[in-house]
């Protein structure tokens, strides 16, 4: 019996549902490639460890940027990977029928290249939906009524804010500011306070580790450690949560203005259901410490986060394929 399997495509990390199972696989999106042989030396995880620490000739690369692909053949080998990972020996006879979540706005070529890169990979059938409608299903908003849901997905390359119903997309704002481009807000602010130069898997841990979009009721700190920049040395450096509301100051700004954006567009009756019922943030970078109380203060709009923010696409991308006759269809 053939498979049905949905996948969240996701700039920082790959998850694979699978009907029946839930979510089987979780894997950043990364490659490792020998330049002189072409040789794809390691995926996911293994990858990841590699970022920064290769020689020459080995080169660690995510194929995803901003939610697109960047690189057509190395995700294209990335997807076939996972996909041959999660069906195994029923690859054989039976080839699974797909589905992939893409940004709300992208272009057709990118549309295409989605599609292209997992035909490529050895699916049978592959149909796309958009990350919001995917973060709303996932969530547990029930998207088939004429009632207005508001979703705000933050992942690792775009963030997708939404006003849905009925099935289908109302007003929809996609910025290309998330979870990266708050690695990247931290690495420069250390390096212009501390004048130290810090890679991305450090900017990543501190993030996670002490991240901040709102104040604490006690300042947090993490001990850091990276180059000089002055004498070129290893050093180390105390940096605090309260430091991380100034460097990410940027791009949780960025965002605040997309969700008033999509606000600003929504019908008045869409708005006034919305008021009552809240927004819901999905995706990783919605775990970033306060940003849901900071969206809420903007916008005087209850907001939530889903309960598990990290799955709630791919979960979504799952059901909506397990149940594809009672969702309006993403034309491709």
């Amino acid at each position: 019996m053939a498979m049905d399997i949905g996948i969240d495509l996701g700039t920082a990390t790959v998850l694979v549902y699978v009907k029946g199972s839930g979510v089987v696989l979780r894997e950043p999106s990364v490659v490792a490639v020998n330049r002189d042989t072409d040789q794809m030396l390691a995926v996911g995880e293994e990858a990841r460890r590699m970022l920064g620490r290769t020689p020459g000739n080995i080169v660690a690369v995510r194929p995803l940027r901003d939610g697109v692909v960047s690189d057509y053949e190395t995700t294209e080998r990335m997807l076939r990977y996972f996909i041959h990972k999660v069906c195994g020996k029923r690859m054989t006879f039976s080839k699974p029928r797909t589905m992939i979540c893409v940004p709300s706005v992208v272009t057709e070529v990118e549309r295409r290249s989605v599609l292209d890169a997992a035909r490529s990979a050895g699916v049978r059938q592959v149909e796309l939906i958009e990350e919001t409608i995917a973060a709303a299903i996932g969530a547990g908003l029930d998207i088939s009524k004429p009632t207005g849901n508001m979703i705000v997905d933050i992942g690792g390359g775009t963030t997708d804010v939404a006003v849905i119903s009925m099935g289908g997309t109302v007003v929809c704002e996609s910025i290309r500011v998330a979870g990266d481009r708050f690695d990247e807000a931290i690495i420069r602010y250390i390096r212009k306070r501390h004048n130290l130069l810090v890679g991305e898997r450090t900017a990543e841990e501190i993030k996670i580790n002490i991240g901040s979009a709102y104040p604490r009721k006690e300042v947090i700190s993490m001990h850091v450690v990276g180059r000089c920049l002055s004498v070129g040395l290893p050093r180390g450096v105390t940096v605090g949560s309260d430091e991380m509301i100034e460097a990410l100051e940027e791009p949780v700004q960025a965002i605040l203005d997309a969700v008033h954006k999509v606000l600003e567009r929504t019908p008045p009756e869409l708005a006034a259901d919305i008021s009552e019922q809240g927004i819901v943030m999905t995706g990783g970078g919605s775990l970033l410490y306060g940003l849901d109380r900071l969206i809420q203060e903007h916008t005087k709009v209850p907001t939530y986060v889903a309960e598990d923010p990290i799955t709630s696409v791919v979960i979504g991308t799952g059901l909506a394929l397990e149940n594809i006759h009672l969702l309006r269809k993403q034309k491709v």
